[in-house]
């Protein structure tokens, strides 16, 4: 059933009540106002009676006959369209409508009453009517039936307006909600013809100045923008995970053929124990380099997916002092320094760790002298509205036209046994960061200095991610990009 139908239906059922309702009090009031004037109107011809009423009493208790009569005449003729009974000493006088002999009449020094007797019902008043030698009662009557007739047609047309306001009501009603409905109606035609699915066209509304049409339209359009975003949170998901399996089944490729090579020469009989070893120490730089890597894409793919929740104001230093403290631990021989004061960042703390790790990680790797020693130098400080990370070795350092070129996705250098993603997850990570990463030369004019700058973390505000992260995407249409070059 339609609301309009409804509200039409609800309104043609209540404002015959409400009129019964108020027809009824109006009722009450107006008998109420008719016995009110019938009620002075006696009491009013009973005062002006009372003179003649007295005199007829004086004349009947004197004996004149001649006189009695004319002032039981005047009586009469002063009582006008009231009943009139008198009862004295010497006997009742009476005229005019009025109720029976056998009916109780009320006592003087009460208001009016309503008698009934023979069927009908009478409005009787008592006065007590004192002379100087009589005393007695005077009565006057009036039918209650000029009030009764008259609240029968106040009652009548009260039960006619209710038969006429309910069918009229209901259409006025009926009309009206069809109308305040109509922007409804649009606003459903409009969200029935969207498809996210099919199209990006989204929900388009026009105000309409009726609050609970807007407050829809508006919670339409709120929920249809969660559905986008996650939508396209979904799809980012899907991508990821294709990328992650392009990438893998690439990149583990040849070293899992390298690795099967090598098992089969360990199964020659004949292998002299020197080059048993050899290839042993292969496999167990394949076996490092395959770990590394899915480890590395597993965190690109982390990267790809993190949501803005999992972000929160932490100390930079903290994290440095963990990530140093682990290298000291893996490279026992390095010598690792830092230098980190408070510095806040809103950030996420696994990302970070992830950037300080593989900075350091790729500083034990390549960033070792003639004599394979290690000097790592750590430093995050505050510069203005940012937080500076550095990371000093004193390795062979990196040509200026090479210095962008490493953080490209699996970039090797001669000799690596890495997996080419590490200075890509500082990249990753930096740009997450809404920050910015840069090689350059040692602070002494050797090895290589990594610079980190990221933004200082403000009261209130919070950070905001790329609209776009692919960087596992990026790094599968790489990785298959190359694979079809090389083949």
């Amino acid at each position: 059933m339609k609301l309009s139908t409804r509200i039409a239906l609800a309104v043609g059922v209540t404002v015959p009540l409400l009129v019964l309702a108020c027809g009824g009090l109006l009722l009450a009031l107006v008998a109420r106002d008719l016995r009110q004037a019938e009620d002075s109107h006696l009491r009013a011809r009973a005062a002006a009676i009372a003179p003649d009423a007295r005199t007829l009493l004086r004349a009947a208790a004197n004996g004149q006959p001649s006189a009695e009569e004319n002032r039981q005449r005047r009586l009469f003729n002063a009582a006008l369209d009231v009943g009139v009974r008198l009862t004295g000493p010497e006997g009742t006088f009476s005229g005019g409508p009025q109720p029976g002999p056998a009916v109780t009449l009320p006592a003087p020094g009460k208001g009016p009453v309503t008698v009934r007797g023979g069927g009908r019902s009478w409005r009787a008043y008592a006065l007590p009517v004192k002379g100087a030698q009589v005393s007695a009662t005077l009565w006057v009557f009036a039918p209650d039936t000029a009030s009764r007739a008259q609240i029968a047609l106040v009652r009548g047309r009260v039960v006619t307006t209710a038969l006429l306001a309910a069918p009229l009501s209901a259409l006025l009603a009926w009309a009206i909600a069809s109308g305040a409905a109509r922007p409804l109606g649009r606003l459903r035609k409009a969200a029935a013809g969207l498809d996210p699915r099919a199209t990006s066209v989204r929900l388009a509304h026009r105000p309409t100045r009726i609050a609970e049409v807007d407050d829809l339209a508006a919670t339409l359009q709120t929920v249809l923008a969660r559905y986008d975003e996650q939508a396209a949170r979904t799809a980012e998901a899907l991508d990821t995970a294709r990328s992650f399996s392009a990438a893998a089944s690439h990149e583990l490729r040849n070293p899992l053929m390298s690795m099967g090579t090598n098992l089969d020469v360990l199964a020659h009989p004949g292998l002299a124990d020197a080059e048993r070893a050899e290839v042993v120490d292969d496999l167990r730089r394949e076996h490092a380099r395959l770990l590394g890597m899915l480890v590395a894409l597993r965190e690109l793919g982390r990267g790809d997916l993190v949501e803005a929740d999992a972000f929160r104001v932490l100390d930079v230093a903290e994290v440095a002092d963990a990530a140093v403290a682990e290298a000291r631990r893996r490279a026992p021989d390095a010598v690792i320094t830092l230098d980190a004061g408070p510095a806040p960042v809103h950030g996420w703390e696994p990302g970070i760790r992830i950037l300080l790790d593989n900075l350091l990680g790729n500083a034990l790797a390549h960033g070792r002298d003639a004599l394979g020693r290690a000097h790592i130098a750590v430093a995050v400080v505050v510069a203005g509205s940012e937080v500076l990370i550095t990371v000093d070795d004193r390795g062979p350092g990196i040509a200026p036209a090479d210095r962008q070129e490493v953080f490209r996705r699996f970039h090797r250098g001669p000799g690596s046994t890495g997996s080419g993603l590490g200075l890509t997850l500082v990249a990753q990570q930096a740009a997450l960061h809404r920050g910015s990463v840069e090689l350059g030369a040692g602070a002494d004019g050797t090895g290589t200095r990594c610079t980190v700058r990221l933004p200082r973390e403000e009261p209130g505000r919070g950070g905001e991610l790329p609209g776009r992260r692919d960087w596992l995407t990026l790094t599968a249409e790489r990785s298959q990009s190359s694979h079809k070059e090389s083949s």
